[in-house]
């Protein structure tokens, strides 16, 4: 695939522009890829696609490494950002390419350069809590245990975190777009500076706490959004941080 016209060599092109591009080729819809991305272990809804390929958010690394092997994207480096100065085929006409891949079939059926092959050890999915109800949807009593459900997950999870939440709504983009799995860590107290899971004044706040000397505030990563202040009347409870 060469560059495209008016396309500066090295510059990145829209990760989301690529996505639907290979999305369509394969004639997969935006919510028929959330259902392929389930076996991947990458829990989303059809909104966090549309998100992505319209460039109001990114996928987060697990999530883009799922989508290259679904749609079948595999040189990354030439499809995202151009012709790959390390590829040493690139210097080299169709008919020199198909030669040097017969030559390394050649050597491949060969016993003298045939790769050990390695023994791969199964892979044990963590079972992990993850909240029936959404952060908008949630109440005081968010932790109660008939609020989860037990998942099997293939993708890696945090040491640290004790149960997962969907997101909902944009607050938190561009870094965590709306359907995006988050997962938290349980804890009664948090750093200023910190993410997490809070309740305030009857909603579940997926936020920033920012503390300040004019008081305390849950601050979304979206600037449309307003701070949103933590009155010493107001009804308030950490319920856990975010865990990397």
């Amino acid at each position: 695939m060469s560059i495209a016209l008016g396309q500066k060599r090295g510059s990145m092109k829209p990760i989301g522009e690529v996505i639907a591009t290979y999305r369509k080729k394969k004639k997969i819809s935006q919510a028929e890829l959330t259902v392929l991305l389930e076996k991947y272990g990458v829990h989303i809804q059809h909104a966090a696609v549309s998100a992505w390929e319209k460039g109001k958010s990114s996928p987060h690394a697990d999530a883009f490494l799922a989508l290259c092997e679904i749609l079948e994207i595999h040189d990354v480096y030439k499809e995202f950002i151009g012709e790959n100065p390390s590829d040493p085929l690139r210097n080299l006409n169709e008919l020199g390419i198909q030669k040097v891949l017969e030559y390394a079939k050649l050597l491949e059926l060969s016993d003298d350069y045939k790769k050990a092959e390695t023994k791969i050890l199964p892979f044990k999915p963590r079972v992990m809590k993850i909240a029936l109800t959404s952060t908008s949807a949630g109440t005081g009593n968010f932790l109660d245990e008939e609020n989860f459900e037990e998942v099997e997950i293939y993708d890696p999870v945090p040491d640290k975190a004790s149960f997962g939440v969907y997101l909902d709504g944009d607050s938190m983009e561009p870094r965590f777009a709306n359907g995006s799995l988050v997962w938290i860590e349980k804890t009664e107290v948090m750093e200023n500076g910190e993410i997490g899971l809070f309740f305030l004044d009857g909603m579940t706040y997926f936020k920033k706490l920012v503390k300040k000397k004019t008081g305390a505030f849950l601050v979304s990563l979206n600037a449309k959004y307003k701070p949103i202040p933590i009155s010493e009347f107001s009804t308030f409870k950490v319920f856990g941080r975010l865990s990397y």
